[in-house]
């Protein structure tokens, strides 16, 4: 089972991130994206206005990882006023994500410094990677009551089968929601014909 990291964890890893580097954590925990396609996302990949976000290459112009990796990713008007802002804040007429001095940051950057970052997030196991930013978003998308054909258009993932082999447990167990679907229809028949007055009468005698 992947681990998953709390929101506040997330945040806390957001921040103690060098600033330039903070909108790669933000791509991974609310885009989902991969850790080369972070570092490959361009400017032009990103519709600010309409809040899309558009992967279209790994690091460095390698193609991405399956079919499915192509999907565009809706993001909220908050998410892209902040990555517009890091974007304002560190120029480039390349990549979204910059490294020091205005440089580019290929994965190993962003892993390296994810490495760093971590040591000091109460909690963070050792061995979390930026690649468990990807397993935070599924999570919160699954608490949300988001279905399977969801997250996987969210995680971008060739088939379902991969979801849920990956994320299956995450969902609620499901007993009590086919209790209780069974339930309403069996205490609307009840209701309907007055048995449920009579088992209670039944029941206290």
């Amino acid at each position: 089972k992947p681990y998953v990291a709390t929101t506040a964890q997330v945040w806390a890893l957001h921040d103690a991130m060098h600033e330039h580097l903070r909108a790669a954590v933000l791509l991974g925990a609310f885009v989902g994206l991969r850790v080369a396609e972070v570092a490959a996302l361009r400017v032009s990949d990103v519709d600010f206005i309409r809040g899309v976000v558009h992967p279209a290459q790994q690091w460095p112009d390698k193609p991405l990882k399956t079919d499915g990796s192509a999907q565009p990713v809706p993001i909220p008007n908050d998410l892209a006023l902040l990555l517009s802002a890091s974007v304002k804040r560190y120029p480039s007429p390349m990549m979204v994500t910059r490294g020091e001095a205005g440089q580019d940051a290929p994965p190993w950057v962003i892993e390296r410094e994810v490495r760093a970052a971590r040591a000091s997030i109460e909690g963070l196991p050792d061995e979390f990677s930026f690649h468990d930013l990807r397993h935070y978003l599924a999570s919160l998308l699954i608490a949300s009551g988001a279905d399977i054909k969801t997250v996987q258009a969210r995680m971008r993932h060739g088939s379902a089968r991969t979801t849920l082999d990956t994320y299956g447990h995450l969902w609620p167990d499901a007993d009590e929601s086919t209790r209780s679907a069974v339930g309403a229809v069996i205490a609307e028949r009840m209701d309907s014909n007055g048995a449920a007055d009579q088992l209670r009468t039944s029941a206290t005698d």
